[in-house]
Parts: C-alpha cells; structure tokens; sequence
C-alpha cells in the first residue's frame, strides 16, 4: 500500500553503499548525459530487508525510470543484492517550505502511476497529436508560436531597468531548458516592456533551434481554452498539446489567482514541461511572493529559476528610446524635443510611444516640423496633470517606493498591526495615494488591509499635520514624493 510521509529521509551508510555500486553498472550502461539527466538526482535512503528505497524528485521522473530504466535499475540490484532484492521508490510530491517540511509518497516498483486522466505522462506526451481546438486547422497551424516578429532584443532598448532580465533572457535564448534560469519569471508594471522582452526571447529561441516548439500564451487565453477544454470533454487533448511544447511563454500569469482548476491543470504541465528540461518563461505584475491565489505547491515551482524585475526607464534611457523609436521610422527628432519627453514621460512606454505617434501625426497632417512648441501642445495634459501633483501611478507602486525607502516589506503595509514603523508607513503610502494619484478613497483603503474610505481620509489629515509640525517627518514625505517623480508647483 502507498504511504504518504511527511518527514525528511535519513540516510543510512549501508543504502549508500549499495547505491555506489549500483551506479558503477548503470554508468556505462545508460550513457554520460542520461546518467547526469536521470541517475545524478537519485539519492538512497533506506536499506531494510533487501529493499533499497531511492528518492525520486517527481512522478513524472519516477514515471521515466521505469519506463526506460527498469531493466538496467532490476540488474544493478540484483547484482548487489540478490534474486530477492526489490527497489522501492519515495517520490517528492511537494517540496514542502520553511514551515513544511517535504511531503513524499513510497510506492515498490512497478508499473508507472497514472496522471489524473487515467495515464502516465511520458505516455501521454508521445500519443498522436489530437488538438483540443474545436475547429479544425491545418497541421502546421498547430505549431504556430503565436509571436509577433516585430520584438526581437535588437529593437529592445537596453538599460538599468531591464538589464537583468534582459540578459538571462539571451542567455535562455541560447540553452532553452539547459539554464538555472527556468522558470525564468519577468515581473513590473503595465506598459514596461515585459511582453516584447519575453517574445524576443521567444523569437531568438526560433531563430536559433527552428525545430523546437515554442508557444507564447497570454494567461487569460490559456484559462479560456482550459474552460472550452472541461466543457466538451477535451481536457486531455488540451494537455496534450501543451505536453509537446519546447518553450512555454505565459504572459500575465497572475490571471490564474483562483482559478483552482485551471491551476492544477497547469502544475501538472509545469512539472512535466520542466522535469523534460523544456524551458518555462513567464510574465506577472508583482513578484511570486506577493501572488495572492495561488496554491503554494505553484508559488514555489515559480520560485525555482530566475525573478526578475522590470522597472520604468530612468532618463538617459527614456532618452534613448525615444531616439531610436524616431529613428526606426526615419525621422530626425532634435535634442531639446526628446530631453522635454523624457523628462516629462515617467509613467511606462506604452504612454511614450502613445506620444511619440500623437507628435509625428500632429506634425504630419500640419504639415510643420517638429519642434518644442509642437511638443509642449501633446504634453499639455500630462505636464498639467503633473503641475497639480496627480500623477499616473499604481497604488502598488507607491506602496513599493515607501517600504522600499523605509526599509519594509510592501506587503507588509497590508498587515492588520500596530507596529509603529509600519503604521506611520502606511499611512504615508494612503496619503500619497489619495492626494498625488486618480485612484478613489475606496480602491487605496482596500488595498491596505480591508481599510475603509474614512480610514484614508483621516490618514492623510495625520500626515499633512505632522508634516507641519515635524521638519524631518515633512522631507521624508517630501523624498518619497520625489522619489516617485510627483511634481507641484
């Protein structure tokens, strides 16, 4: 019978042992590669009546064991062991936390478990390729990799915001799935760039290995073809399909917060996706951490590889998109025009580009150069908006930039505490929120902590008295408000 465990394997020197030698038989047997792949994660933990339990890191590696080794793995024991021996496995089902330890199932050796839809995986992943679209398509229309070929790394601006992600994007674009980097999970805010980064990686994958099979994804189409998928009884063709991916690309991967089943669906192709070396890229609007939701089982799967973050260009690097966005489009913008932009655009690239293309039609169809004044006119709104101190900033963001500053966690600031440090943050960040941004009294007070509209009003009274009674609590306040670019007159 199976026997579900919780607690961490001790080795003993005997299984050891026995497991050395194993390992000198199977070595020359199976091939360096296969040996590292399948064999170097292996680890012995019980020798007791000629039963050698080993510990496996999946089901799916279980599954791939005993598909493909079952052979090699019965006469290594037996050489060691005996005619009687038996090989039982103990199979990492969760890897458990700081507060949970491992959670394991034993199972002796025989056939490979069933995935929930009645199969193993490695079967599953070979059958013929039956599509959970329900309209028909061509054949080679089930491998498209849905990516615009328009973002590519070499139109993507390089600078401190993105450096990082940037840079193990190239790097997973060279050795999809042979990285540490996977996942490798991009995260930032709306208009950042995170979609064109994660598709340039998807389209050097395809320049440089044009036989994988790379499939970019937005979430919530994901979650709609898994819902069409359960409605009509195609669940398994639907993972099927998914199953055959070389490289998976989820953008905006926070959509799938409670959506259970949908969620279990994807762990179950994460894990084989990653356990197969098939590289797993994604996007999201905070860190895994912050991710509300979502089973921890796949918090801590997101937590495997890389996190990056995405931040909003500072200004040499506004400056040098806007060169080179006029540029691609073979126009000459002078020096004084792209320092007024950059100076005055801070909220994401979406809203630069929006600009940039209001600037070039205003100066088309009035037939006139660019030049400041032309400049000045698009801006007028956002400049004004600046001027009167509202700024177009997530609540999010402002929540960041004061825990950040001082040196707490954000999500901290949600907490339900009376920790002074944490109090008078938060009430800084409501403050913030409620006098330099568009967002209601309703939408901050929920933000932190459940807090009612009358909560944040009397916040932001608090802050703006003690600001003038207090000359080193008002250049705090004053720091945070620079630091988040917000403007008066």
């Amino acid at each position: 019978m199976n026997m579900l465990t919780t607690t961490t394997p001790v080795t003993t020197p005997d299984c050891v042992d026995v497991w050395e030698k194993c390992l000198r038989t199977i070595r020359p047997a199976v091939g360096e590669q296969s040996f590292k792949t399948w064999f170097g994660p292996i680890r012995p933990i019980k020798l007791a009546h000629n039963t050698l339990t080993i510990q496996v890191p999946s089901q799916f590696f279980y599954e791939w064991l005993e598909e493909h080794y079952v052979s090699i793995l019965k006469r290594a024991i037996t050489a060691e062991l005996g005619s009687a021996s038996k090989l039982e496995y103990s199979i990492v089902i969760d890897k458990g936390n700081e507060q949970n330890q491992p959670v394991t199932i034993n199972i002796p050796q025989q056939k490979p478990v069933s995935y929930p839809n009645g199969k193993p995986l490695a079967q599953v992943a070979k059958e013929p390729l039956n599509p959970f679209e329900l309209k028909p398509a061509a054949a080679a229309d089930l491998f498209k990799a849905n990516l615009n070929s328009q973002y590519t790394f070499s139109n993507l601006v390089l600078g401190d915001c993105n450096r990082l992600a940037y840079t193990a994007g190239l790097s997973v674009a060279k050795n999809p799935g042979t990285t540490s980097f996977n996942p490798l999970v991009v995260y930032g805010g709306v208009g950042l760039g995170k979609t064109h980064l994660i598709q340039a990686i998807g389209n050097e994958i395809k320049k440089q290995h044009p036989r994988k099979f790379v499939l970019y994804v937005p979430c919530d189409l994901f979650i709609t073809q898994f819902v069409d998928a359960l409605r009509s009884n195609q669940v398994q063709e639907f993972t099927n399909y998914y199953l055959r991916v070389d490289t998976l690309i989820i953008d905006d991967v926070q959509f799938l917060a409670g959506k259970e089943k949908t969620q279990e669906n994807f762990f179950h192709i994460f894990n084989y996706l990653h356990q197969a070396g098939k590289q797993i890229i994604m996007t999201s609007d905070c860190p895994p951490r912050d991710l509300k939701g979502m089973q921890e089982r796949l918090l801590s799967r997101f937590k495997w590889g890389l996190t990056a973050d995405v931040q909003m260009p500072d200004y040499p690097t506004r400056m040098e998109i806007i060169r080179y966005k006029m540029e691609s489009q073979g126009l000459a913008i002078p020096e004084n025009i792209v320092d007024y932009l950059a100076q005055n655009i801070t909220t994401s690239i979406r809203d630069l580009q929006g600009i940039l293309i209001t600037l070039t039609a205003r100066a088309s169809l009035t037939h006139c150069e660019l030049n400041l004044a032309l400049a000045k006119e698009c801006l007028a709104h956002i400049v004004k908006q600046a001027e009167e101190g509202e700024v177009n900033l997530s609540i999010a963001a402002v929540a960041k930039a004061v825990a950040d500053h001082l040196n707490l966690k954000p999500e901290s600031l949600n907490e339900q505490t009376r920790k002074q440090e944490i109090a008078s943050a938060r009430q800084i960040a409501m403050y913030l929120c409620h006098r330099y941004t568009s967002h209601s009294l309703k939408m901050v007070g929920a933000h932190f902590g459940g807090k009612d509209h009358s909560a944040v009003s009397h916040a932001s009274k608090a802050v703006e008295k003690k600001m003038l009674a207090d000359l080193t609590y008002k250049s705090l306040v004053e720091a945070l408000k620079a630091k988040l670019n917000i403007k008066r007159k």
